[in-house]
């Protein structure tokens, strides 16, 4: 079975904390490179932190290089007018399909969140992907509205970001039931769990400082070779264990890639400060797992 690899793409940050689209195309280019797919304006691409204006910006740049590598957009604000706003604009520019992040701040009702979605994919051309991720949002789409929203013909699948293993149990239940509708684990430390129980394939934010070993993943799990499967999901799994240990997921990995390349920049604020000793760790940990060269410097 194909196993897809999706990078969660970071955005790049001059230190005014303007947007670098051409960086943004650089590490594009590097995510296909590797043979990894893009999805942008997610967590780790910064979302809650660009404006309508700029995520269309993204998209835009992204389109203009991704050749034939897929390409999902997460189009997702608070309300489902804004996010259709969003979602148009998407289209418009060339988009495969668009991701929508459960809605954040308001707390929503099953039922509103059915609607969401439904009234989301009712309105557009383009797929509609549902995006769990509640430490993050705050509310999270039971898998029984997910099964209600797989039957509906423009909703083609979730990316879940639940980090629950009972959970991608539930949605591959669905995906079976549902012929045609997909499932993306979001949580690296589940990539190779969810691909043996039927998933599709991941969504990885970690990809940004290894895309490499994310797709090294999927081949050994499409080639069928499982114990280079269980040893190179073992080693993402390090590295994913030690990084996050130092902070907020999402910045960590923007930090670690800074410390490999300095042109991605850092977070806007206020999500990450930079910090000397946080980086002496992450770059004490990037050279033990033999990611940057010795005589690099901070």
């Amino acid at each position: 079975m194909k196993a897809v690899t999706f990078a969660a793409l970071v955005t790049a940050f001059r230190d005014d904390e303007s947007i670098d689209f051409a960086a943004i195309q650089r590490q594009a280019m590097r995510q296909i490179a590797a043979g990894n797919d893009l999805f942008i304006c997610g967590t780790n691409g910064d979302f809650s932190s660009l404006t309508f204006g700029e995520r269309v910006k993204v998209a835009e740049t992204c389109v203009s290089i991704r050749g034939s590598a897929r390409l999902i957009a997460n189009a997702g604000y608070p309300s489902t007018y804004e996010t259709i706003l969003l979602a148009r604009e998407y289209q418009r520019l060339g988009v495969e399909a668009v991701a929508v992040i459960t809605p954040y701040f308001i707390s929503c009702s099953q039922e509103g969140l059915y609607r969401h979605y439904a009234t989301i994919a009712d309105t557009i051309s383009v797929p509609l992907y549902v995006y769990e991720i509640p430490a993050r949002t705050g509310n999270s789409i039971d898998v029984s509205t997910v099964a209600r929203l797989a039957k509906h013909g423009n909703v083609k699948g979730i990316k879940d970001s639940s980090g629950k293993i009972e959970r991608l149990n539930g949605l591959i239940q669905v995906c079976t039931e549902n012929p045609g509708f997909e499932l993306y684990n979001g949580t690296d430390s589940l990539i190779l769990y969810a691909l043996r129980k039927g998933a599709l394939g991941c969504v990885s934010g970690l990809a940004n400082v290894v895309p490499e070993w994310v797709r090294a993943i999927a081949n050994a799990f499409e080639s069928g070779n499982q114990n280079a499967a269980d040893a190179a999901q073992k080693r993402l799994n390090d590295l994913r264990e030690r990084l996050y240990s130092f902070g907020y997921a999402p910045a960590m990995v923007k930090r670690a890639l800074y410390l490999m390349d300095k042109s991605v920049g850092n977070n806007r604020l206020p999500a990450n400060i930079s910090d000397s000793t946080i980086d002496e760790k992450i770059y004490s940990l990037l050279l033990d797992l033999g990611l940057l060269r010795a005589d690099a410097r901070l």
